[in-house]
């Protein structure tokens, strides 16, 4: 889970771990995937991100990315990717850079407050900083 500086909460997760069913379900979540998403029995979106890559789509990258930190503002969010590092932490870290934080300090941002390892690539830290 990441809290944003606004206070926006937002959880970050690896689709390939099981879903903690005593966790609350989030009411939107956004796969970050190469592939088509499974089911799951909430709102959800897929976002083409194939991993270790960047969005297939940049445009709809920042829309979508745009309606989760909105959405993030009164709903329980998830972000999710395969391992729940790299794309996710890269889509957290531009969550970070619409809640206000520079675009140079975002990553450093998700690593403290989410995961060390997240926003895995040189192309996802650029990406980030070139969301700002």
């Amino acid at each position: 889970m990441l809290r944003l500086p606004s206070g926006r909460l937002v959880r970050g997760r690896g689709l390939r771990r099981p879903f903690d069913p005593t966790a609350p379900a989030p009411s939107y979540a956004v796969h970050l995937l190469g592939g088509p998403p499974p089911e799951v029995p909430w709102e959800s979106r897929w976002l083409r991100w194939p991993d270790f890559r960047l969005p297939k789509d940049h445009v709809e990258a920042r829309a979508v990315l745009a309606e989760v930190w909105e959405r993030a503002a009164k709903e329980r969010v998830e972000v999710a990717c395969g391992g729940g590092r790299g794309r996710t932490g890269t889509a957290l870290a531009c969550l970070a850079v619409l809640d206000g934080v520079p675009a140079e300090e975002a990553v450093a941002y998700v690593r403290a407050g989410y995961d060390r390892h997240a926003v895995e690539t040189p192309w996802q830290r650029r990406y980030v900083r070139r969301f700002g």
